[in-house]
């Protein structure tokens, strides 16, 4: 058992890539502890009461803004809050001076304060958060400011915030998920595309379930998705206007079939696959010009492309070793070099936001996983094991991993999971029904 003590006034220390706590270089002993054994930590006690409503129209949100930012920070697995029924201080004024040991008798060991008024079209939302043992607040006070229909969106930014300034970490609450959702038997099952906020409030449909669609990918802005779409008989890459919900295909008059698309880091590329007579291999486009280039020609099955978050690298699957693998290469083609070498088969890899892991699936003695490996294919680990786990995707901090997981048996329907890169803290993502292939949005602007 490894125990690492915090530094105050900071809570946690920074996560690093193994999903392990490490102290900064600085960090001295403070009154604050962390067990980590094999992996699990005891998560930080928090206490978030109700935000004050400033005004009579702000207090059921301020109610529900406090719970959405308690539930975003519990839900990570890192935190755990203090029930309201075991609070001894109170929260009347935002401006209020804190009674530390109030709060440190209930064992809490951070606070956040919080204040919403609303007039008309307008909410304010504005928190502070505090070191209970330390006796200090943690940063400046921020605020955000939004519609009434954007208060979800204002407790994420507050959740994100915190987050950030106790871990050390960027923030992944603010942002959205396009995924698959699914309908009917299994041998007429009904595709279409939703997006929703990452934690599954907030579905809207973004196609009607008149086709199959495969694959979705949001565009680095987060305003365009791109996607395979079964509409005109043949499989075929999709650009959609995430706000108009307009659409048009990103290629005209070609011969095969085009799938599993993805942006560049600038949102000016996709980066695709396109099968002819059973063979498929990667093709990049500039979606300005409608000018495509072919990056590979082998006589085999490449696909699943990614790049790398500088766009210098694409990431894929090629059984051009005689199975599923995982190989590099460079993004204007090129040779390109295996890094996947352990047993088993590999695919859908997909490049890490901060450029330092790549997630996969693996097959491999009749079970799938979701693990991750350096991008080199050293330090190979499993996060999940299950009948059907496929599809990685990223969220923005580079730090949880979403996925389908599907269950045996004849009445067995997909569903979204996440897990951290530790391999702790799988959770299943509410979708109202079956749901396949997510794609993780960047944090909203």
């Amino acid at each position: 058992m490894m125990v690492i003590r915090a530094l105050s006034p900071a809570i946690l220390l920074a996560l690093l890539v193994t999903g392990v706590f490490a102290p900064p270089a600085a960090a001295q002993n403070g009154p604050l502890r962390i067990e980590i054994t094999e992996g699990v930590i005891e998560p930080l006690p928090f206490a978030a009461p109700d935000f004050v409503a400033e005004n009579a129209a702000a207090s059921e949100y301020a109610r529900n803004i406090s719970r959405v930012i308690a539930s975003d920070l519990s839900g990570t697995g890192l935190f755990r809050e203090i029930p309201a029924s075991a609070h001894i201080g109170r929260v009347s004024s935002f401006d209020a001076p804190v009674s530390y040991p109030d709060w440190k008798a209930i064992n809490a060991q951070a606070l956040i304060t919080g204040a919403v008024s609303a007039s008309g079209d307008r909410i304010v939302v504005k928190f502070r958060l505090f070191d209970i043992f330390s006796g200090q607040q943690l940063g400046e006070g921020l605020q955000f400011a939004g519609t009434p229909q954007s208060w979800r969106r204002m407790a994420h930014k507050v959740a994100d915030a915190v987050y950030s300034r106790i871990t050390g970490e960027g923030g992944y609450f603010d942002s959205r998920v396009v995924f698959v959702s699914e309908s009917g038997p299994k041998n007429q099952r009904l595709k279409r595309l939703a997006v929703m906020d990452y934690d599954g409030a907030n579905i809207q449909f973004l196609t009607d379930s008149g086709s199959i669609v495969l694959a979705p990918r949001f565009s680095p802005s987060g305003d365009r998705v791109a996607y395979t779409s079964f509409e005109s008989g043949v499989p075929s890459v999709v650009l959609l206007d995430v706000a108009s919900v307009q659409r048009r295909p990103l290629l005209n008059n070609v011969q095969g079939m085009s799938v599993a698309p993805s942006f560049s880091p600038d949102g000016r590329t996709v980066v695709f696959s396109i099968a002819q007579s059973g063979n498929s291999d990667i093709y990049t486009m500039d979606i300005a010009s409608g000018s495509s280039t072919r990056l590979t020609s082998a006589p085999s099955i490449e696909t699943a492309p990614s790049f790398s978050p500088d766009g210098s690298q694409i990431v894929f699957e090629s059984d051009r070793s005689g199975n599923q693998q995982i190989y590099v290469m460079s993004a204007g083609g090129g040779e390109p070099r295996r890094i996947s070498n352990g047993a088993g088969r590999y695919g859908t890899p997909v490049w890490s936001p901060r450029g330092d892991l790549i997630a996969f699936t693996k097959q491999n003695q009749g079970r799938f996983h979701i693990g991750v490996m350096r991008t080199d294919g050293s330090e190979e680990r499993l996060l999940t094991a299950s009948f059907l786990d496929e599809g990685p995707t990223w969220a923005p901090n580079g730090r949880v991993i979403m996925f389908t997981r599907e269950t045996a048996g004849e009445g067995g329907q997909p569903a979204l999971y996440s897990v951290d890169i530790s391999g702790r803290n799988l959770r299943r993502v509410e979708t109202g029904g079956s749901a396949s292939d997510p794609a993780w949005s960047p944090l909203l602007p």
